[in-house]
């Protein structure tokens, strides 16, 4: 099957935010799936919620990607952001050690995230009609001066400075897998992998959910994309985004 992601390009040298560019052109026409909108500079980069991205123009990846991911039942749309996420991580396996998804989909390296995901469903009836992702990678940078806790670029970790075209082209290859992966329905392997690379998943670490804090144990998340931590007493958590924060 020929390669979906990155089939198209489209370079922009400043934007707010790659994701409200690719919602624009989406207004406008229908671009091919796969279309993918890279910026120089991203000045006003959203995360999840209300969150901001911090990133130096030129130093980084900044993108979004536009798929139409029809064949995809509502109640599994948690499946783009397993797979997404997978995609950036088999990129980074490629060139460092100790790379996990921290659900739902940011991505780090040890307990510092190098990379965040923003996904935008649009619904149409019963199915996910388009879908914006908007990704932010860490590359080149070396200072990051927002108050984000934890940040850390690729190059800080390996030492090596980046050819950000070639790794733009390089990671859109690992999420393309990913994304044929969903196309097929190989559900198992997407929930498989990404269960297997979950940031703390099986040892006892601190949560604090808004009964308070306790200890919990990863177990994996649910086909809805709840993160299930059991608790000491043995007891299953379900919590949603916002809902349980990692201490």
């Amino acid at each position: 099957m020929n390669e979906m992601i990155g089939s198209t390009i489209e370079r922009i040298h400043e934007t707010d935010s790659t994701n409200n560019y690719a919602a624009t052109c989406l207004l406008t026409k229908r671009p091919l799936e796969g279309a993918v909108y890279v910026a120089d500079s991203q000045i006003d980069g959203r995360g999840q919620i209300s969150n901001k991205w911090e990133s130096e123009p030129n130093k980084n990846l900044t993108f979004s990607i536009l798929i139409y991911p029809g064949f995809l039942e509502i109640v599994r749309q948690f499946e783009i952001s397993k797979a997404i996420s997978l995609g950036v991580a088999d990129y980074l396996t490629e060139l460092t050690d100790h790379v996990s998804i921290k659900w739902p989909n940011d991505i780090y390296i040890d307990n510092r995230k190098v990379a965040g995901i923003l996904i935008e469903n649009s619904i149409s009836g019963h199915i996910i009609s388009s879908c914006i992702v908007g990704i932010g990678l860490n590359m080149n940078q070396q200072l990051f001066i927002s108050d984000a806790p934890n940040p850390v670029a690729l190059a800080q970790v390996t030492g090596v400075i980046y050819d950000l075209h070639e790794s733009l082209l390089n990671l859109c290859k690992k999420i393309d897998v990913r994304y044929q992966q969903l196309q097929a329905g190989n559900f198992e392997k997407i929930d498989e992998d990404y269960k297997k690379i979950l940031y703390r998943r099986g040892y006892w670490s601190p949560f604090c959910d808004e009964t308070g804090d306790f200890q919990g144990r990863i177990l994996g998340v649910d086909k809805i994309g709840q993160l299930m931590i059991e608790t000491r007493s043995g007891k299953v958590k379900k919590f949603q985004y916002k809902e349980v924060i990692f201490k």
